[in-house]
């Protein structure tokens, strides 16, 4: 079978993250038991775990012209991921992000995004689409999301949505562009507060999308569509660390839906390999590849199904 081709788009970033028994719960000085600095960002993370499973994946993205700059690109660039489009601007800072990860694998994140970032999407190579069979999209680069997804709608490319915390004001109209749209937990929470999960999620779908998702930690996935929805229980594995869990699960979704899997597989795909990145400190260390995910998925052939019309 043919590598999917796949386009992310958004957020790339540059994290050092720090292992220590327990978060703090106020001003102190701690001693780190691990550190490693690691490729960070959404979309990037998506991109790397796409490489990582044996996609042809691009990323479109915007990074500084300094050191974490450099370091972003060539972390990518190792990964297999296709740089040519992550745009170094010279008077722009790249992200970066502090992530504190106590032994439980629970982290605390302190990022740091340059405001001033051009927004300007006029380079951005829309004709690439027509050569690609999904593309992935986060929050942080809302001009891009909204050209990109506008193109892909007129050419009929499927499209997915990162759907985190932040830019709540832009989602309705991004929602009505999106044909995947996965949020996490604290998001939808957000996005449509006051009822339940299922609720919530069907009133994701009144904005357009076929396919409404909510990522939850150790309680699994669950999903609406137009068939009713489902529900993947979440993996039983020994979590280090769960940074980028949710963006490998974005990733992984997408190459299995480029892959043209079943709904159900691609759920349970992306909850394989979005457990087994936790295995290991850091963003992408811990990234399966396709053999990985494949006989983690037959070693858990005794374990709850989805459960369809969940």
């Amino acid at each position: 079978m043919t590598a999917p081709r796949i386009v992310c788009v958004g957020h790339a970033a540059l994290d050092r993250i720090y292992r220590v028994d327990d978060l703090p719960t106020g001003p102190t000085k701690m001693r780190a038991l691990e550190h490693v600095v690691s490729g960070g960002g959404m979309a990037a993370n998506a991109a790397a775990t796409i490489a990582r499973l044996g996609g042809q994946v691009e990323l479109w993205s915007r990074v500084g012209d300094d050191d974490a700059g450099v370091r972003i690109r060539r972390g990518l660039e190792v990964e297999g991921v296709d740089i040519r489009h992550v745009e170094r601007f010279e008077s722009a800072r790249s992200s970066t992000a502090a992530v504190i990860v106590d032994r439980a694998g629970r982290r605390m994140v302190i990022g740091n995004r340059d405001i001033d970032m051009p927004s300007d999407t006029s380079w951005l190579p829309l004709e690439r689409l027509r050569d690609a069979d999904v593309v992935l999209a986060d929050l942080r680069w809302l001009e891009a999301v909204r050209a990109v997804f506008r193109h892909a709608r007129s050419i009929n490319l499927p499209t997915v949505l990162d759907a985190d915390l932040g830019a709540r004001e832009a989602l309705p109209e991004l929602l009505g562009l999106t044909d995947y749209a996965i949020f996490s937990e604290p998001a939808l929470e957000s996005f449509e507060p006051g009822i339940d999960v299922k609720a919530r999620l069907d009133r994701v779908m009144l904005h357009g999308p076929r396919h409404a998702g909510v990522t939850l930690g150790e309680k699994g996935y669950l999903w609406r569509d137009p068939f009713g929805g489902g529900r993947c229980q979440a993996f039983d594995v020994s979590v280090v660390d769960t940074t980028g869990a949710g963006d490998a699960f974005h990733g992984a979704f997408a190459f299995a839906l480029a892959q043209k899997m079943a709904m159900g597989d691609c759920v349970r795909f992306a909850s394989a390999t979005a457990a087994l990145k936790c295995s290991r400190l850091g963003a992408r260390a811990g990234l399966p590849d396709r053999a990985a995910v494949d006989a983690f998925l037959s070693e858990q052939m005794s374990a709850p199904r989805d459960d369809a019309n969940a």
